[in-house]
Parts: structure tokens; C-alpha cells; sequence
């Protein structure tokens, strides 16, 4: 919370590298997620510190955030690794740092306890700690982390409780794709591959068929992305979320390309600025810039596995994507004629799209369907003449068949060359004196931020013969954009018997030009981030006991020596260490609010009749064991014996 009690929202979007955070900045981000040189919880997305460093710089022109992920697990071999990245990020510009491994927090204490040029970066609790309770939420707070990424699978009353439990920031996914466990609590990757989500090397198991079978051999389901969840869409809680004490609204993809960012980034950042707009000064956003023109985003034309608002209401509802993990896209029509050949076919549009009357196929784009074998086939359209598509022989395509258009080729160059432009406002006032026969023009300008210059200027001897024209020609050059800069004239002031001095367009235009050149030189004034680092350099790492009284399981990654000594200075009696370093047998490999008996119907609670039979996950001859804990309405994946070869 500001000083004056206005609440400032962030809409933070990920990065993959330099190109997509910019990106990202331009169409409205407040803030960026991305990795630097190592531990981010995705390997295939690291950055190094010069990038770091320039992202950084072009962020804080608009007040902007750049937060960075070290938030994989770590092992003893790479805790002066982590010191290292840690000092570099730093001096690289960075606003905050995104962990998980609680070994960090005493490196970083370690590190600005010693101050010198290092001050604390404040340090937030990464969704891979799994926060999803009070309790949790007030020992991560006690730690002194100074805001909490929640678990995704809450309601708004489950945030709302967190809220009234802890006073540091909150932030919450909104968009893009969900793991169907609970983050930071999956080890299917690990136990099937020796690749650990942990540490950032997931092979995505979820996104994997599956067959189901019953504990009588039975299959119930063959060939089904059974564990893909829809992708999360909470474009239209924002409010809700923003009332339930959510600060920042995050969208997930550091793996996504830049047209996925452009389009989500803009249109969040659009429905916050309708929030804002509207709050009558309850909300407003962290950080400064106007973003004008360029695209309309449609989060449908982006990649998308249909979209959930997931457990928000706190019901369920069906969240598998079931027949594929792909992307579908959006849906356009039904197939209505094919060519013998299966070379041409005819598509009738679907009652939305046709009512819309925007629909229009183009050559190149890409278009999918399910088969009556239950695939999700995917194809080019080469040539598009209205609704009648040419392309290679699709032979399962048939008459019905329910057409999805998953590249949208005009859109995807319209997310190419026609970009927004984010400026900051600029109000500028003129004072003209005459001395004798000479004028000076003084320019002061504030900007949005707060910043102000002041810059005189030598305006000639020449009288401008229509003291009104010539004000209008002020205005005219003045209220212009230069740089990242919207200029707004405000009060011409001078003396009726001087007037003003006759200046050309060009003349007017470098003035514009100069008082941009001299804002650039004075930094943004940004607002301070809440920081409980701080303290944690000067009171050491205390701990809440409600969390750590009993024992502590393998669930809380533990990997390395300082944050087994952490847990223990807490409060935690033992601490059994990460999955990873024992590879038990027979523990939980994921737990999860999503549940297959719910999804095919055989629901205790939805038929009101017991299930009698275990179920199965089956997979190249590895076997899950499905448990179904209904008194938390949650199911938990078990490793099971490897099947026999047939």
C-alpha cells in the first residue's frame, strides 16, 4: 500500500530474452520476469548480465521492474555460483529476485549484511514454494520475503484468507499454461527421466498420453492427454482478484515467442487500465508511460489449449484438454465438402464467427482437427479462396470434422508491424521576456513521474507580426512526441506590448527535441518496491514454528546444506532431504486439485456411488498408481511397478 492509501496493480510479464522483455515494456508491462545466466526454472531461457543489464536500463526509463528468476533448487556445488549471479544481477540493475531455495536467503544476507556497494534487492517466494494456506504464507512472510507468488489452483477465498494473514505483496498468475500439480511439488519428470522440474529441465509428463486402466485390467481411456490442463484466462477477474488483495497479475511464458507476449501483454495491460481508469483512485498503475495504437490484441489468436479459469470460484469444471496438449486454437467452422483427393475442402463458419463477420481464411495459415481416431491433425492451408481451403491430402479429414485455426498469419504480421507506442507525459510551460529587442524562451517541464528541467533558450530579435498565429504555431510543434516523450503545452507566458518572438517550426522543433535529450539525462522517479530484506539483514532469518514444528518432508526441496540449517534454526524437528539426491520409492509424485474420476464422471460425490477399483496411469510401460484423497478433494500420482513387456 502508497502512502496515500492508493493501491498500485503490476501486470508482469515474462521474458525469454532481451527482444521478447522489451517487447513486453512497449505494449505495457509494469514489470519482467526473466533468468539471468543460470538457476531460472527454465534451462532453456537463460540471459546474460550484459542483457540483464540493458533490459534493466530500458525498463527503469519507464519506471518499469525487471525481477529475475533464480529459482530452481540448488546443490552444496552451486551455492557460490548462486552468490556470484546474485552480485551480478544486482549490479545489473535488477529490482528483485524471484527464489526458491530458502539457501539464497542466506547468501543473500551473507552478501548485503556486508553492505559496501551492495544494498538488499528485495526477494520474492517463486510459485515453486507451493503457497496455498495461511500458515505458509506467514512463514515465507516471517523469512522475510517481501512478496509471495501463490499457488495457481486457489479460489478468491483462499486468497482473500491469505491476505488477511500476511502484509506483504501478493501476486497471482492470470494467463498462460498450468501445471496440473502443485508447483514445485512434481517429480514425474524426475522419476521418469532423471530431468527435474525443480530444476528447471521438466519434460512436461503432463503433457503426455496416457491410457487409464482399472485395477481389473480394463482400460477406460487410450491415448489421452489426460494430465493437460486447459490454460489459465482471468482476464475478466482482474477486479475480483485486485478486491481479494492480489498486487500483481502475472502472465506465465518465458518459453512463449514474442507475438504470445505482445498480444497477452497488451491485453491485460488494456483491462488494467480500464480497472484503474475506473477505480476513482483506489488503484493505479506501477509504473508510468501511456501505451497508443498499434494492434488489437485477441488472446484467442494467440497459442492457447482452450482456456480455465481453473478453481478461482472454487468449483470445478472440466480443465483437461484430453484429446491433445496442442494448441487447437480458435474454432472457425465444420468441414462441409471434401475433394476426392482430400486436397480441397469447404468450411462452413461456425454461428460466432460468422456473426462476427471478421472471418477471413489467409494463405499460409495453420488450421487443425480432431480425428475419428481421436488425433489432433494438424495442416497448412496453402490457398484460401473465402471459405473454400487448398492444401497437401489430408486423409482423415471428413465431412463434420470441427476446424480450428491455430496461426492466424494476417494477425501474426499485424503483431509484427503494427506495435504500440508507450510515452510518457510531458506538461511544459513557457515564459518569454523581452529585453530591449531581444526575447528568451524558458521551458519548464514536468513529467508524469515527477521529474522537472528547465531550459532557456535564445528566441531572436524578430517580433512576430500575429501574436495569435504565432501562439498557435507554439502549440502546434511543441505539443508533439519526441523520443519517449508526449508533449502537452500549457501556459504561454508574456508581456501583450513584447509579444511573441517570430520562430520557425524548425526552431520550435529542437526545442521539443532538447528538453527530451534533458529528461533522458535525469533517471525516472520510480516508486520504492516494499522490502523486508532489510530487516533480514538485521535480525537475522526467524521463522514461523506452525510451519515447521513437525517434520519436514521431501516436499520441501531441500538439496543443499544452508537450507537444511534454515529449516532447523525455523523450528522444523528433521527435514528429510529433496527427492532428487534420494529418489525414494513410493512417495507422491505430484498432488493436485484436478481429478480423472471428476473428469469421467465417476465422481463418488457427482454419481453418489462408491468406486470400487483402483485406477491407473499407463504409459511406455510405466504404471501410476491414481489415490484420490476426497476429504481434500485433491488426487496424488503414486510410481507403480513397470509394466511387463507384452
Amino acid at each position: 500500500m502508497t502512502g496515500d492509501q492508493t493501491r498500485e496493480l503490476e501486470l508482469l510479464a515474462p521474458a525469454r530474452n532481451i527482444s521478447i522483455g522489451t517487447a513486453a515494456i512497449d505494449c505495457g508491462a509494469d514489470a519482467v520476469y526473466i533468468a539471468g545466466p543460470q538457476f531460472g526454472a527454465r534451462q532453456a531461457a537463460g540471459n546474460d548480465i550484459k542483457d540483464i543489464s540493458t533490459l534493466c536500463s530500458y525498463a527503469h526509463r519507464f519506471g518499469a521492474r525487471i525481477f529475475i528468476t533464480l529459482n530452481t533448487i540448488l546443490f552444496d556445488s552451486e551455492t557460490g555460483e548462486a552468490r556470484r549471479q546474485l552480485e551480478e544481477i544486482q549490479e545489473a540493475g535488477a529490482d528483485a529476485v524471484i527464489v526458491q531455495d530458502l539457501a539464497v536467503l542466506q547468501i543473500a544476507k551473507d552478501i548485503w549484511a556486508q553492505g559496501g556497494t551492495h544494498s538488499a534487492l528485495p526477494l520474492h517466494a517463486s510459485t515453486q514454494c507451493a503457497i496455498r494456506t495461511p500458515e505458509q504464507a506467514r512463514f515465507y512472510e516471517d523469512l522475510g520475503f517481501s512478496r509471495l507468488i501463490l499457488e495457481r489452483e486457489l479460489s478468491l477465498e483462499q486468497i482473500h484468507a491469505i491476505r488477511q494473514a500476511v502484509s506483504c505483496e501478493l501476486e497471482f498468475f492470470v494467463h498462460g499454461a498450468l501445471c496440473v500439480c502443485y508447483s514445485g511439488q512434481c517429480y514425474m519428470s524426475e522419476a521418469i527421466s532423471g530431468r527435474s522440474a525443480n530444476r528447471g529441465a521438466c519434460i512436461q509428463a503432463c503433457r503426455s498420453l496416457y491410457d487409464i486402466v482399472d485395477s481389473e485390467g480394463k482400460t477406460l481411456v487410450k491415448d489421452k492427454a489426460v494430465l493437460s490442463l486447459k490454460d489459465f484466462n482471468l482476464i475478466d477477474r482482474i477486479a475480483d482478484l485486485a478486491d481479494a488483495g492480489i498486487t500483481s497479475f502475472k502472465i506465465e511464458g518465458r518459453l512463449k515467442n514474442i507475438s504470445y507476449v505482445r498480444n497477452t501483454v497488451r491485453a491485460y495491460s488494456m483491462a488494467l487500465d480500464n480497472l484503474t481508469g475506473d477505480s476513482r483512485g483506489i488503484y493505479r498503475r506501477a509504473s508510468y508511460g501511456s501505451v497508443k495504437g498499434g494492434f488489437t490484441p485477441a488472446l484467442d489468436k494467440t497459442f492457447n489449449r482452450g482456456y480455465t479459469s481453473l478453481f478461482i470460484d472454487g468449483k470445478r469444471g472440466s480443465w483437461s484438454t484430453y484429446d491433445s496438449a496442442k494448441g487447437m486454437g480458435e474454432e472457425i467452422g465444420t468441414v462441409s465438402y471434401i475433394s476426392k483427393g482430400k486436397d480441397m475442402f469447404r468450411i462452413k463458419p461456425s454461428a460466432g464467427a460468422a456473426d462476427s463477420g471478421q472471418l477471413r481464411l489467409n494463405n499460409g495459415d495453420g488450421l487443425s482437427f480432431v480425428s475419428r481416431s481421436s488425433k489432433v491433425t494438424g495442416f497448412r492451408a496453402d490457398i484460401c479462396t473465402g471459405m473454400d481451403v487448398k492444401c497437401k491430402p489430408v486423409p482423415e479429414l471428413y465431412i463434420g470434422a470441427r476446424i480450428f485455426r491455430n496461426i492466424d498469419t494476417a494477425f501474426e504480421k499485424e503483431l509484427a508491424g503494427n506495435l504500440p507506442e508507450r510515452m510518457i507525459s510531458v506538461s511544459m510551460d513557457i515564459d518569454i521576456k523581452c529585453s530591449g529587442q531581444a526575447y528568451s524562451v524558458t521551458v519548464s517541464a514536468t513529467t508524469e513521474d515527477g521529474r522537472k528541467i528547465a531550459r532557456t533558450f535564445d528566441g531572436g530579435a524578430s517580433k512576430a507580426e500575429n501574436t495569435e498565429r504565432m501562439e498557435a504555431v507554439f502549440r502546434s510543434q511543441l505539443s508533439k512526441a519526441s523520443g519517449i516523450y508526449r508533449f502537452s503545452l500549457g501556459d504561454i507566458s508574456f508581456k501583450k506590448d513584447s509579444g511573441l518572438p517570430f520562430l520557425q517550426a524548425s526552431f520550435l522543433n529542437s526545442i521539443r527535441r532538447t528538453i527530451a535529450s534533458g529528461l533522458d539525462d535525469v533517471p525516472c522517479i520510480r516508486r520504492p518496491m516494499e522490502n523486508r530484506t532489510v530487516s533480514l539483514c538485521e535480525a537475522g532469518l526467524p521463522g514461523s514454528s506452525a510451519h515447521t514444528e513437525s517434520g519436514i518432508d521431501y516436499k520441501s526441496n531441500i538439496s543443499n546444506r544452508i537450507a537444511g540449517q534454515i529449516y532447523s534454526r525455523a523450528g522444523a524437528v528433521s527435514a528429510e532431504p529433496a527427492y532428487e539426491l534420494t529418489h525414494r520409492s513410493g512417495i507422491e509424485l505430484m498432488r493436485t486439485k484436478y481429478c480423472i474420476r471428476y473428469e469421467l464422471g465417476i465422481c463418488p460425490a457427482m454419481t453418489g456411488k462408491p468406486v470400487r477399483n483402483k485406477l491407473y496411469l499407463e504409459n511406455n510401460r510405466k504404471r501410476f498408481s491414481l489415490v484420490f484423497d476426497c476429504a481434500r478433494c485433491e488426487m496424488a500420482i503414486v510410481e507403480d511397478t513397470p509394466l511387463s513387456r507384452k
